[in-house]
């Protein structure tokens, strides 16, 4: 599914946790001389014969601009870590390759990917370029990255205006603002609730209570990178979330969806009022019947005098395996990528923001979505945390906010000690498992 497609690569990430930890470095050996690069693409379109279909003039563009050929592979989200860890470690991949911008540390761990230095910087036109969020999630922290950003995504509040309007209702700008216009549209005898939620989604319960912990000034690791789940700030996010489904603003039978059609349909299907989603989503509603005139987006709003986090930093990024037989053709290759004009060429089909500062917003006719959209990634996004136990944060704690929506699902009271008690667990179990 487009709309969850950096959803599914975060899911991918777990397998990281054991592999990134003995990873000996080896890298790859690719095939690629001065004339040629092999590149893996993730699949970024509805099909990747599609995909294929959107990259062959950009392809053709480099190599007429270059002389070098690129040999293209365009590969599922369900098997393209797999295949990267395979690569470090046996020796067969490619020269560049896409990666789910989450799995940067994980992946820098194993040693075998390309540090971004200055010189590197140099070559592909400069690190100032990029917009400051995207950057910061190439790598570890306080580390050379071993990669950059391709495309951006993050998240927004899409709302229906015609249900807003009926009820007298604005965009809310505040957390207090949308749980009180969730709480009016809701009309479970209709049908119709006030948030769209993708409750069984492990994936999309880390992200948001990465989101709400952010808000109320929480960070999931300390600063000595051990766990930290069970602060005051962190416990107020996941009940933050909880909450919209205790407090009856989502339907229950959403606790099951996972990252497919189903929270997206029930809001383009009119029953559901608002859905949080990354920008990636607005394919998939008007493919479901909704025009883009239905429906507005802001930022996801914070509780009043919470942080202005509206939003971690989502997208793919782009990373080159160290042993590359043609360095310097892989930062050419690098720097078009990531140059304004194929930016704007690609951004459209695969419905993503610009990662470049100045670049142009073009996934959506809509002005006021795009500037939405923009204000996010480069004002109110922050990263998932750059640590190598990353993997197992996003599979223990996205785990722990699943439980805690199901239980609220069934009409039990899910209390802040219940909260605790749950990320207390998540946080063992990254200690038993050495993260």
């Amino acid at each position: 599914m487009k709309l969850r497609l950096v959803a599914t690569a975060v899911t991918l990430t777990t397998l990281a946790a054991t592999t990134a930890a003995c990873g000996g470095g080896s890298g790859s050996s690719s095939s690629g001389d001065a004339k040629t690069l092999t590149y893996w693409a993730s699949n970024q379109s509805p099909s990747l014969a599609e995909d294929k279909t959107n990259l062959a003039p950009v392809l053709k563009r480099f190599q007429d601009q270059t002389g070098i050929t690129v040999k293209l592979q365009v590969i599922g989200w369900p098997d393209l870590y797999s295949k990267i860890l395979a690569a470090t470690t046996s020796g067969q991949g490619p020269d560049v390759l896409n990666i789910g911008n989450t799995w940067a540390p994980s992946l820098q761990a194993t040693g075998s990917f390309l540090p971004f230095g200055s010189k590197e910087f140099a070559a592909i036109g400069g690190k100032d370029k990029f917009v400051d969020a995207a950057l910061k999630t190439g790598g570890m922290e306080g580390k050379d990255p071993t990669s950059v950003p391709y495309l951006g995504l993050v998240y927004g509040l899409y709302y229906n205006k015609q249900m807003f309007a009926d009820a007298g209702l604005k965009p809310p700008t505040t957390w207090e603002d949308l749980v009180a216009a969730a709480k009016k549209l809701t009309d479970p005898a209709k049908g119709v609730y006030g948030m769209a939620m993708e409750g069984g989604s492990y994936t999309e319960g880390v992200h948001f209570a990465f989101i709400f912990g952010k808000q109320h000034g929480a960070d999931p690791f300390d600063s000595a990178g051990k766990p930290d789940f069970t602060s005051a700030g962190m416990v107020a996010g996941v009940k933050q979330y909880v909450d919209l489904m205790a407090d009856g603003m989502v339907n229950p039978s959403s606790a099951q969806y996972k990252n497919g059609p189903e929270a997206p349909g029930d809001f383009a299907k009119g029953k559901a009022a608002m859905l949080m989603s990354q920008n990636n989503a607005d394919n998939t509603l008007q493919a479901d019947g909704m025009k883009s005139s239905e429906y507005g987006v802001v930022p996801i709003p914070a509780p009043s005098g919470g942080q202005d986090v509206a939003s971690f930093v989502a997208g793919i990024n782009l990373s080159i395996f160290k042993n590359t037989k043609n360095k310097d053709g892989a930062l050419k290759f690098v720097k078009f990528m990531t140059s304004k004009d194929t930016q704007a060429t690609l951004d459209k089909p695969f419905t993503a923001l610009p990662v470049i500062k100045g670049g142009t917003v073009n996934f959506t006719d809509n002005p006021a979505e795009a500037k939405a959209f923009e204000s996010v990634l480069q004002n109110r996004a922050e990263p998932l945390p750059l640590v190598p136990a990353e993997a197992a944060y996003e599979t223990n704690v996205g785990n722990a906010v699943n439980a805690l929506v199901a239980q609220a699902a069934t009409g039990k009271a899910v209390t802040d000690a219940d909260v605790k008690a749950a990320l207390k667990e998540a946080e063992d179990k990254m200690a038993a498992s050495g993260s």
